[in-house]
């Protein structure tokens, strides 16, 4: 099965398995979806995540996930901003600030991909992916 927009299917599963109320979610694996899993580990919207191969020699993206203790979901939303029909790029004074800071955005600049805080600080901008509170 092939997929125009793998980051938005990694957040649909992301979604799903959150309403769901899984443990974990499994996916295809690619480098862009490893540093996203890292960035939502990194400020705590989920507990871990590691690539694990099958026995068919294949490799999935695991990601566990973290709830609070009213068994509520820590990701509330995902929604992807840029997508491959419509590119959104903001500068680094236009990066939003999701859900008054509860939230974060996940970009795609020059220097790799990174969180809204950590591109504010990197004074860069760049490509606005998705945003998750």
């Amino acid at each position: 099965m092939s997929l125009n927009d793998p980051i938005a299917d990694m957040l649909t599963r992301l979604r799903n398995a959150c309403a769901s109320r899984h443990r974990r979610v499994d996916m295809p694996v690619s480098k862009i979806k490893i540093e996203i899993a890292r960035i939502l580990k990194e400020n705590a919207f989920v507990q871990d995540y590691r690539v694990v191969e099958l026995e068919d020699g294949k490799s999935v993206l695991r990601v566990i996930l973290k709830y609070a203790h009213g068994g509520q979901s820590v990701i509330r939303q995902a929604k992807r901003v840029s997508t491959p029909g419509l590119r959104k790029y903001v500068g680094v004074t236009e990066i939003p600030r999701v859900r008054n800071g509860l939230g974060m955005a996940i970009l795609s600049t020059s220097k790799g991909i990174m969180s809204d805080r950590d591109a504010r600080s990197a004074n860069t901008g760049g490509e606005l992916l998705a945003l998750v509170w």
